[in-house]
This record gives structure tokens, C-alpha cells and sequence, in this order.
């Protein structure tokens, strides 16, 4: 007969896992991802590294998870702003703007999330993560040409060279905290999409 966790142990255990999630999450956004050791998760949950092996196989996998979770809560932020009354364009540099602005509040955190060199799986993460955002604004170019608001193009393209090249520019005001370039950001976009907007850019 297979063994089953009880109620009790299945709880003990899901706790355990959100423990060492949020300690991966503070030692991500305090060091980084070469800061983020399995060991290191351990000691700020308050456990042993083997409790950390029996939910995850590596560091790898522990922050390949974390980055789902991260991600989770970061799309559900950018969606929101998205929904916010204004046309496609206004909609569009709303996922970036949002996006960029919580990236600042946690640099450190933002910065392993979009840049620092990390292990093949997190780096997967890492690109579901960018689609992500990619798929998000495409919806509102997509709409926005349907409306006539903005030019045809190619909404999966334009948001990919959108998502990417603010990806890019983001990682200047991570490592130095000078957000000078969020504005000139937001001409680009702007400038980008075409349509009404980009006259006044």
C-alpha cells in the first residue's frame, strides 16, 4: 500500500515550502541570484538544507519556483494598470511604466529577474516571464490597430521589440537607482507604437 501524508504532515509540509520561498525571495532581492544559495535559504527560513532538498532538487529548481511566484504577482500588478481608462497606447506604456516603477522599488530583486546571469532552469523562467509581458502588451497593440488607434504592425513583434528594449534600458536605473531614463522610456514607446500619440513625443 503507497504511503500518504496525512492532512497534518501535507500542511506542516506546504508550510514549510511558503517558509522557504520567502526566504528565497528576501535573500534574492538583499544579494542577488549568487547570493541565493541553498544553504543561505536554509539558514534564513530557520531550517536544515536537507528540509530545503526534500521540496526542491537544486537551487536551480528552488528559484526557478521563486520566479514563478515573483512573476505571478508582478503580471497580476501590470494587468490591472493595463485596465485603467485610456485608449490602446495609453494601455500599453501603463504595463510598461508599471512594470519599471515596482522594478525600482526592489533593483536588486528586478535586477535577477531580468539580467543577472542564473541556471538554466530559472533562465526558462526567465523567458516564459518576458512572453509574458510580450503577450499582455500585444493584446492592447492588437486592439489598438483593430480601433484605428494605432497604425497596422505586427502586435507581437512591436510588443516583443517593446518588452525587450525595455528590459534593456531598465537595467541601467536597476544597478545605479537613477530612473532619469523611465521617461525617455515612455517617448520610445510612444514613438514605437505610432498612431496619435507619437506626434506629441
Amino acid at each position: 500500500m503507497p504511503y500518504r501524508r496525512t492532512p497534518r504532515i501535507q500542511e506542516r509540509m506546504d508550510t514549510q515550502r511558503a517558509a522557504i520561498l520567502d526566504a528565497a525571495i528576501e535573500l534574492l532581492a538583499d544579494h542577488g541570484y549568487a547570493g541565493c544559495s541553498v544553504a543561505a535559504v536554509a539558514a534564513r527560513a530557520g531550517i536544515a538544507t536537507g528540509s530545503v532538498y526534500r521540496h526542491f532538487p537544486g537551487k536551480g529548481e528552488l528559484v526557478a519556483e521563486l520566479f514563478r511566484v515573483v512573476v505571478t504577482r508582478e503580471v497580476a500588478a501590470v494587468q490591472a494598470a493595463s485596465m485603467r481608462p485610456g485608449d490602446a497606447t495609453e494601455r500599453v506604456v501603463a504595463v510598461i511604466e508599471t512594470f519599471a516603477n515596482r522594478a525600482l522599488k526592489s533593483p536588486r530583486l528586478a535586477y535577477a529577474l531580468l539580467a543577472e546571469p542564473v541556471d538554466a532552469p530559472v533562465e526558462e523562467e526567465r523567458l516564459v516571464f518576458r512572453r509574458t509581458f510580450r503577450d499582455l502588451a500585444a493584446r492592447h497593440i492588437a486592439e489598438g490597430v483593430r480601433t484605428g488607434v494605432l497604425p497596422p504592425q505586427d502586435a507581437e513583434l512591436t510588443a516583443a521589440a517593446i518588452v525587450g528594449a525595455a528590459a534593456e534600458v531598465l537595467i541601467g536605473p536597476l544597478t545605479s537607482g537613477n530612473a532619469a531614463a523611465i521617461p525617455e522610456l515612455n517617448t520610445f514607446i510612444l514613438r514605437a507604437l505610432g498612431g496619435e500619440h507619437a506626434r506629441d513625443a
